[in-house]
Order: C-alpha cells, then sequence, then structure tokens
C-alpha cells in the first residue's frame, strides 16, 4: 500500500531533489518559444478551442460587457488545469492536481474574490441571493442559512471534486498495472487492452474536469 500511494507523496524526490512540482510550471516554460513559431495545426486547433471556450463564458455573462474580459481568466484556468491533468498520465509524472493543496489553492482564492467583489459592488444583489424568489415567510430564516451553507462550501466542493477525479483513475490504472505479473501469459493482451481504454477513459476526464472547474467558477462570478 505504500508503494500505491507514493506516486501522490509531494515528499518525495528524485536524487534528493524535490521535483515533484516542478511538472506544475514546465509548460509555462514553452508558451514564449511557440509566440514566434508559424502557426501549426496545432495552434489552429488549440485557438479554435479557446474560442469556443470564450464564447460559452460569455453566456454566462450575458450583457455584463464589463466583465466580459473576465472569460479570458476562466480559458486560461482550463487549459492550466487540463495541462496538469494531462502530465499526470504519463509515467512517474507528479500530479499536481491530485491534491487538496494544489486545488484548493486554485478555488478558494477565486471564490474568495468573487464574494468580496459582490459584498461590495452589489450587496443588494447578495442579499437577494440568499432568498430565492416565492419563498415562504417562515422558511426564510432556513434558507438564508442553507445559502449561506452551500456558498461557503462552493470552494471545498470544486478542490474535493477535482483531487478525488485525479486520485480515482490513476490508483485505478496503477491497481491493474500492479496484477500483470501475477496473470497467466493469455492474459496479458486483454490487461493491455483494459489500460489503453482506461488511460483513453481518463483523457477524457482530464479535459472534463478541467472544463467543469472552469465554468462552475465562472458561474460562481455571475452569481457576486
Amino acid at each position: 500500500m505504500t508503494n500505491l500511494f507514493s506516486v501522490f507523496d509531494p515528499s518525495s524526490s528524485i536524487m534528493n531533489l524535490p521535483l515533484n512540482w516542478i511538472s506544475t510550471f514546465i509548460g509555462l516554460l514553452l508558451i514564449p518559444t511557440s509566440m514566434w513559431l508559424i502557426p501549426s495545426r496545432t495552434s489552429f486547433l488549440w485557438n479554435s478551442i479557446t474560442l469556443k471556450l470564450h464564447e460559452e463564458f460569455k453566456i454566462l455573462y450575458g450583457t455584463k460587457k464589463k466583465q466580459l474580459t473576465a472569460t479570458f481568466l476562466f480559458v486560461s484556468l482550463f487549459a492550466f488545469i487540463m495541462f496538469n491533468n494531462f502530465m499526470g498520465l504519463f509515467p512517474y509524472i507528479f500530479t499536481s492536481t491530485s491534491h487538496l493543496v494544489m486545488t484548493f489553492s486554485l478555488a478558494f482564492p477565486l471564490w474568495l474574490s468573487f464574494m468580496i467583489n459582490g459584498w461590495f459592488n452589489t450587496t443588494n444583489q447578495m442579499f437577494a441571493h440568499m432568498v430565492p424568489q416565492g419563498t415562504p415567510g417562515p422558511l426564510m430564516p432556513f434558507m438564508v442559512l442553507i445559502e449561506n451553507i452551500s456558498n461557503i462550501i462552493r470552494p471545498g466542493t470544486l478542490a474535493v471534486r477535482l483531487a478525488a477525479n485525479m486520485i480515482a483513475g490513476h490508483l485505478l490504472l496503477t491497481l491493474l498495472g500492479g496484477t500483470g505479473s501475477m496473470l497467466a501469459t493469455y492474459l496479458i493482451p486483454f490487461l493491455l487492452i483494459v489500460q489503453i481504454l482506461l488511460l483513453t477513459l481518463e483523457s477524457a476526464i482530464a479535459i472534463i474536469q478541467s472544463y467543469v472547474f472552469a465554468i462552475l467558477s465562472a458561474l460562481y462570478s455571475t452569481k457576486s
């Protein structure tokens, strides 16, 4: 069990050098050089994805023109999380997004900034969110309590959702891979097929969880 969870240990090192968290920022080193190259099919594909995401986030803001530039923040957040999710799919690469330290440090500052901005700039709207329209008078105190609790736990749910999904898939791949040495030879091809299918599923989850994290963060910002 110690070896099974060693890949998630942030204190592990390579030749006494704590290099685990460096994988989180490797992609940032490649961005400046790519700006000087002739646009390739990959560049066009990435531009299409970012523009599509920009349109998706614009729908949440509606006609709030002053906040439309905030969509670029969430597109960048999506790209950053997706990059780290994919980095974790490579062997012997530390998965930073499987740790609550990483995911909570992304979710909490965003949520806190949305709350501070909402309470200072749109105070009446923040009070209106506490009691949904049409709520009976006797239930209003309970609705305020429930809405406050649901609001407070938002950064925690964002962080736990992302970390739990990353850990679950990686553990399943590790458990199946560890059984290879104990299986009969004729079962090895089936194990490889299952591993490839799970790796494909994990690639899809890496993209979906990045999108969910970014879209929920944008949704929370529109309610502030």
